[in-house]
């Protein structure tokens, strides 16, 4: 069992190592921006505390993945493998648990502790067989993929939305809205295979504004529903709303441009750090976007001509 543990450790560090940030250097600046988004978390809505729960259990769901834990059957006793899942799931959720704790927030703490303890003896199959249909053609596989994987959460926050207005909480709202964004984001992380973008028959900067402009419309189109539904009940806070609204497709196009910065490898930790960043001080993106349109375009040159 020490093997495994060995192991899992080798392959974070070697992530951070081949994305060029030392592995130290990177888990401070985690540490930093988990920090830093679950202070905010706390300081915007009272509902905090529920989603912050709701977040941690969503990480232990993966862990429970059917294909994942009948391999690990195959290499270790069946009172080990239990083990190594309560340990798994235990770390996992333990800073979440810290800052509850911290924040007093017991009795959430404590269920999340008892769910994540209980999710460590549960297998999922998380591979839907189902075609989900989505507003979006195939151009813009990003969203395609994106949606159909994360078609659950997107239903989810919609949800979140419509309690905001019941429990008369514009600020739980804004933050439904926001959440889509980052869920958009998420569509951006993982670089395609170099074929898929040498088949474009553009320029590097036609290829960069296309991308771009796809991904702003499809961001308002699944954005909409929760937007329309919040301003019907708050119509004087139009601007407020409209202003989160481009702020979230300026991160989007911050996620495109950072993206192909540094293509065909994954976006490394300075360029994660200066998302963060800019989710406290969002108009450094009007220079991070230019800065990084022009590294893409560079970095395209050897396959858009």
């Amino acid at each position: 069992m020490k093997v495994y543990w060995q192991l899992q450790a080798k392959m974070i560090h070697r992530r951070f190592k081949d994305a060029g940030t030392e592995p130290l250097f990177a888990y401070i600046l985690i540490l930093i921006g988990f920090v830093g988004f679950s202070l905010y978390l706390f300081y915007k809505t009272s509902y905090a505390e529920y989603i912050y729960a709701f977040l941690a259990l969503t990480l232990t769901v993966k862990l429970s993945d059917k294909k994942k834990n009948d391999f690990l059957k195959t290499c270790f006793l069946a009172h080990e493998l239990k083990k190594i899942r309560v340990l798994e799931n235990m770390i996992t959720v333990f800073p979440f648990l810290f800052f509850l704790l911290y924040q007093q927030c017991f009795l959430t703490a404590s269920v999340l502790f008892l769910l994540s303890f209980l999710m460590a003896f549960v297998n999922l199959d998380t591979q839907v067989n189902i075609v989900i249909p989505t507003p979006f053609g195939h151009k813009p596989f990003e969203f395609t993929v994106g949606f159909r994987n994360s078609f659950y959460l997107i239903i989810g926050v919609y949800v979140l939305a419509g309690i905001a207005v019941a429990a008369d909480n514009f600020n739980l709202g804004l933050f439904a809205i926001g959440i889509i964004f980052l869920l958009v984001l998420g569509f951006y992380t993982q670089p395609e295979n170099e074929y898929y973008v040498w088949i474009h028959a553009l320029t590097p900067k036609k290829f960069l504004l296309e991308k771009i402009k796809i991904a702003v419309l499809f961001s308002i189109v699944l954005v909409i529903p929760a937007i329309l539904l919040v301003l019907f009940f708050y119509r004087e806070q139009f601007g407020l709303i409209l202003l989160v609204m481009t702020a979230g497709c300026f991160f989007v196009i911050y996620m495109i441009v950072s993206k192909y910065a540094v293509f065909p490898d994954e976006m490394n930790v300075i360029q994660v750090l200066f998302l963060v960043v800019a989710a406290f001080y969002p108009p450094l993106l009007l220079v991070l976007i230019p800065y990084f349109f022009y590294k893409s375009v560079h970095r395209l040159n050897s396959l858009l001509k």
